[in-house]
């Protein structure tokens, strides 16, 4: 089971990520006022939300039961000290629950507003703040933490 969601949890990673980066081009592009939100940018900008909260649950799930968490767990104080046990058990989570915070914010209030250029201007902004926490909170591979993870 763990490492079926752990695949997953991977796989939507690039998902995501796509969908973010796609949303936030195209929030900065409408941004000049003249551009219209479309259904095709509210379903997009929705995708993003559902896949980012669908990353979050996964993640939550991994976190309960990854080996390498409950081994941190044991000590704390040891985990803390060590750089990629506290990425792991501290750092990865907090960062990726505040980034899908932040989406979902950009989502509502882009949601209530009614002025086109006002929608992209809030998911430009949110949702760049939650991209850049993202790609800091992912263990890529040339980081200690990603060192010999699978990337696919």
């Amino acid at each position: 089971m763990y490492i079926g969601l752990l695949h997953i949890h991977s796989l939507l990673r690039w998902i995501l990520l796509f969908l973010l980066i796609a949303s936030v081009i195209k929030a900065f592009s409408g941004m000049s006022g003249k551009a219209v939100f479309t259904e095709k940018d509210r379903k997009r900008t929705l995708f993003t939300l559902i896949i980012a909260h669908s990353q979050i649950v996964i993640g939550a799930i991994l976190y309960i039961i990854s080996p390498l968490v409950e081994a941190a767990r044991a000590n704390m104080g040891s985990a803390m000290k060590d750089g990629v046990l506290r990425f792991w058990v501290v750092e990865h989570l907090a960062m990726m629950v505040i980034a899908v915070i932040f989406i979902t914010i950009g989502h509502v209030k882009a949601k209530k507003l009614t002025n086109d250029a006002a929608k992209f201007k809030a998911i430009a902004i949110w949702f760049t703040i939650g991209l850049l926490l993202i790609l800091a909170a992912i263990p890529w591979p040339f980081r200690l933490v990603g060192d010999g993870r699978n990337w696919f």
